[in-house]
């Protein structure tokens, strides 16, 4: 897959480890990360950056990835938005799509999965 233009990912996980993870698919095939530890440093991100597509883990410290979903949406209206959660259900499903999340990704998250969801997210929104 190669990119049109140089789309910038926001990636949202309280675990190092998966950030990094995250950052090294995304990298290699020409996407911008930028990457985030809370929701707070998440919207702090969006205010200051050109961001196109935010990644969120589900259960950050403080505020939670939906919550932080509806703050960032507030700050920017349009912004297509996965969820990643470990405890996907059908409670949670529902206020993620209810929150306008583009889709609820459980962990873990195979390589070609959350390459393929982010360019169909991408293809939507831009």
């Amino acid at each position: 897959m190669t990119l049109d233009r140089p789309y910038s990912i926001l990636i949202t996980d309280d675990d190092p480890a998966q950030r990094e993870t995250f950052r090294e698919i995304f990298e290699p095939v020409g996407f911008r990360t930028l990457l985030a530890e809370s929701g707070e440093e998440a919207i702090d991100i969006v205010k200051d950056q050109d961001v196109h597509l935010a990644l969120m883990d589900m259960h950050l410290p403080r505020l939670s990835g939906l919550e932080t979903m509806t703050l960032v949406r507030q700050i920017k209206g349009v912004l297509p938005m996965i969820l990643v959660s470990a405890q996907s259900d059908d409670d949670l499903l529902r206020r993620a799509l209810s929150a306008h999340a583009f889709c609820v990704l459980a962990k873990p998250v195979s390589k070609s999965v959350v390459i393929y969801v982010v360019t169909k997210a991408l293809e939507k929104f831009y």
